[in-house]
């Protein structure tokens, strides 16, 4: 191991208090991205952000405005011409904290219990930002960065990013890199470290549904007038066969099938069906015949329900027929799908059979596509080795349930591969109450990452 490696690893050791420290600070920030009464924070977070930037040497450093949600911005060149350039991304938004009454701790009073640091936001994903940030300042600190740094944060990763991909077309100057470094990711157990290799796309509707011009009395008019509820129900009902698979007209059209290969790598993974059933307490899994649940994760799209209102939800009992029936729904993709295809699947398995005797809307909310990344490509393996230069073992290549639209839209609009990395744990409470950062596995991540710079390194010499 060189000398500066192990400096600036014994750096990060050092700082290892004041680095939480820090972490605390940004965690307090309520920034809420989805509610306007956090406005105020969401801005107070960005700001932060960007003086964590100015403090590395960053340079260009800008708070920019969008429709929504600033984008924080900067660079940081010290390793010349010849050397790559990485674009390092990470959000500083977080989900609502709801139900309070479910925290053990104040969600935005970041509370340190036993080797957890619990608070929002803390996992998902300040936690993972902070890594990258302080494995940087540990190379600065003690040496010169082997790779080049852009930097985008934003603020509306946990609304699906709605102005990310007009703000990458307005500037792909600043954004302009070989590839970028998502530290969005996670790791399947403490003990076994793993690299994403794909994510799923995402896109998000709210349909409507109206009937009568308002609720009505369900004695006088039951059975005479549709009842919104009724419809919206069987709608949803209508949208999967009975062995699971979705029924939008072409949904299926453009899904890669799972190769020999792919099966063998959802094999490898620690999260069996029993794994599934035993961390959701569901009493039964289901979904798409003739795959693993793993699979059904990774590899095949969904269209999940996400919240449906109608007519009187209070204590007791109100005989209304509703006059409005309302569901969220949203369609995880896989590579080849597009959102708005998908949009238009929605839309056209509604005029088949949404019922003339009700009106109805579909709204979009979000949309985008599913990315991967070849695990054999050189800086893959530089994370790959970096991994188990620190855990010892091997890291398991795996592919994301979840949606990251920034990933797909680098790759769509830029053509640039993206490295999905991170430190959070599946028991983490993601978008839950409790929500907490494993501290010895934070640790271990910024370790990690000054491996795996140095280790980049040394493919450049190559």
């Amino acid at each position: 191991m060189s000398d500066q490696r192990e400096k600036a690893l014994a750096y990060a050791h050092e700082n290892g208090e004041r680095f939480l420290e820090e972490l605390k600070a940004l965690v307090a920030i309520p920034s809420v991205s989805t509610d306007s009464k956090y406005q105020k924070d969401m801005e107070k977070a960005a700001n932060w952000v960007a003086q964590a930037l100015r403090d590395l040497g960053a340079k260009n450093v800008a708070v920019m405005p969008t429709a929504k949600h600033p984008m924080v911005v900067g660079e940081l060149f010290q390793a010349g011409a010849s050397a790559a350039t990485f674009l390092v991304y990470g959000h500083y938004d977080v989900q609502p904290p709801e139900p309070l009454e479910l925290w053990k701790t104040p969600p935005f009073e970041p509370t340190v219990v036993g080797e957890n640091l619990y608070g929002r936001g803390t996992s998902d994903m300040k936690g993972q930002m902070m890594a990258g940030l302080k494995a940087i300042e540990s190379i600065i600190k003690t040496d010169h960065l082997p790779v080049n740094l852009r930097f985008i944060f934003e603020g509306e990763e946990e609304i699906g990013s709605p102005s990310m991909g007009e703000f990458i077309r307005n500037h792909k100057d600043i954004l302009k890199a070989d590839l970028a470094l998502n530290l969005d990711g996670g790791i399947v157990a403490v003990d076994l470290p793993t690299i994403s290799i794909s994510v799923r796309g995402l896109a998000y509707f709210e349909l409507r549904v109206y009937g009568a011009a308002g609720d009505l009395h369900s004695g006088m008019f039951g059975g005479a007038v549709h009842n919104p509820a009724q419809v919206l129900c069987e709608l949803i009902a209508g949208m999967h066969d009975r062995q699971g698979r979705v029924t939008l007209p072409g949904f299926y059209d453009r899904v890669r099938p799972l190769s020999a290969e792919d099966r063998e790598n959802f094999a490898r993974l620690p999260t069996n069906d029993d794994y599934f059933l035993k961390t959701t307490g569901a009493p039964a899994l289901f979904g798409e015949e003739g795959y693993s649940a793993a699979e059904r994760i990774g590899g095949r799209p969904t269209l999940e329900v996400n919240g449906l209102y109608s007519g009187y939800i209070g204590e007791g009992s109100k005989t209304v027929l509703p006059a409005y029936a309302m569901a969220k729904i949203s369609c995880r993709l896989v590579p080849d799908q597009d959102p708005e295809e998908v949009h238009q699947q929605l839309r056209q398995y509604l005029e088949e059979h949404a019922p003339k005797s009700v009106r109805w809307e579909l709204v979009q909310f979000a949309g985008s596509p599913a990315s991967s990344i070849d695990p054999h490509q050189p800086q893959v393996q530089a994370l790959a080795q970096a991994m188990e230069q620190i855990w010892k073992v091997k890291p398991i290549f795996k592919r994301e349930g979840g949606s990251i639209p920034i990933i797909g839209e680098l790759q769509q609009l830029l053509g640039m591969p993206t490295i999905l990395v991170g430190f959070g744990l599946p028991d983490d409470n993601l978008h839950a109450p409790n929500e907490k950062l494993h501290l010895p596995t934070w640790q271990r991540g910024i370790d990690t990452l000054i491996h795996f710079f140095y280790n980049v390194k040394e493919t450049q010499k190559g």
